[in-house]
């Protein structure tokens, strides 16, 4: 058994490996990008690396959720993959020549992939399945009532501020939302976790709460604590490399500039996206709209303050504001996502309008 458990942690010798290797080596190897097939082979490689690792952390995340059980369970999942988020847009954006507007493009890929294809998927398999499904109202509410006003303070308001030119902010304003973030957040967690704990747990969650983590496989909390910390340090070096191939591969493709922010998004969100599936696919709804809500409230409370914080100590232009077509996509996201958690059941129909506007999204981004 004991053999057996070592030997899923592969992931994390190719994590160790890789990071030294490219310790060693990484600035001969990165600076002959040029070359088309060198720069392919780095390109899925850190890729390929980052992602199994990311899985790495989630199964530990998982672990631990476990053991300490729902909602903060949940949380701590959301906040690894929000710490990897955050690792990477910065290393995004302070690398090379740096994308000033990556952390915008991510924040706002983060909710679309989330809240209309992450959502719109989860809901379609589980309406396909069991017809109905149901959550618990009071607690998706409460992840929107925050995700809404960060969403349009963060990703809006820098349109319309006259204090500095372009979708930016003055530093008085991105310190005040620094801490509007922060605090809010805070607020949140203190809901969640101690105050009005039932609102994020299903009904029936006394019976339900060892089947929805049924299926993860626990130990201790230290020995999936130190893990998750030994996969983590070198992905944290790891998410720096990538940085230089990915903001090169952009500029020469002539690629759109948002599509690093896909990326990005799309990478770290791949682990908790498939655990929220398979947990709508289990009719454990509660669990799915947790991690799914959960994810774009910390990558918005959370990723914004870390990226306007290294902006105000760096002297760093940071690019928030949305331009008029992806505002209209993300006010629609927003009153849908309003409509669809508003009856305590969901059905196929909420999970294919939600899938509809994610393939808008996807349309813009590309043309």
């Amino acid at each position: 058994m004991k053999d057996l458990a070592l030997r899923r942690e592969w992931p994390l010798a190719l994590d160790v490996a890789t990071a030294g290797l490219f310790l060693a080596f990484g600035s001969v190897w990165l600076a002959e990008l040029s070359n088309p097939a060198w720069f392919a082979f780095l390109l899925v490689w850190l890729l390929a690396v980052i992602l199994f690792s990311a899985f790495g952390v989630v199964r530990h995340a998982e672990g631990l959720a476990t053991l300490v059980g729902e909602p903060l369970g949940t949380l701590v999942l959301t906040l690894c993959v929000t710490g990897i988020e955050a690792m990477l847009i910065a290393s995004a954006m302070f690398m090379g020549k740096g994308n000033p507007a990556l952390a915008r493009d991510a924040m706002f890929a983060v909710v679309m992939i989330v809240l209309n294809g992450m959502v719109g998927l989860a809901l379609l398999l589980g309406g396909l399945r069991y017809h109905e499904q149901e959550y618990n109202l009071q607690g998706a509410n409460a992840f929107l009532a925050v995700i809404m006003p960060l969403a349009v303070l963060g990703l809006v308001l820098p349109n319309f501020t006259q204090s500095t030119a372009g979708p930016t902010l003055s530093r008085p304003q991105g310190a005040l939302l620094i801490v509007l973030s922060l605090s809010l957040y805070g607020v949140f967690l203190a809901i969640q976790n101690a105050r009005h704990r039932e609102y994020f747990l299903p009904p029936g969650a006394a019976e339900e709460r060892e089947q929805q983590h049924g299926e993860a496989e626990t130990r201790s909390i230290a020995y999936h604590g130190l893990l998750l910390a030994a996969y983590l340090v070198p992905l944290v070096y790891l998410c720096k490399q990538l940085a230089y191939p990915l903001d090169y591969g952009i500029r020469v493709l002539g690629a759109p500039p948002a599509l690093g922010g896909f990326l990005v998004a799309a990478l770290v969100l791949s682990p908790e996206s498939l655990s929220a599936i398979r947990a709508a696919r289990a009719n454990h709804l509660q669990r799915s709209v947790n991690l799914l809500l959960g994810s774009v409230l910390a990558t918005i409370s959370l990723t914004l303050p870390a990226v306007l914080a290294i902006g105000l100590l760096t002297g760093r232009t940071i690019i928030l504001g949305l331009d008029p077509a992806s505002i209209t996509l993300l006010a629609l996201t927003l009153i849908l996502s309003t409509m669809t958690f508003t009856g305590g059941r969901t059905n196929v129909l909420l999970g294919a309008v939600h899938l509809l506007l994610f393939i808008a999204y996807l349309m813009l981004l590309f043309d």
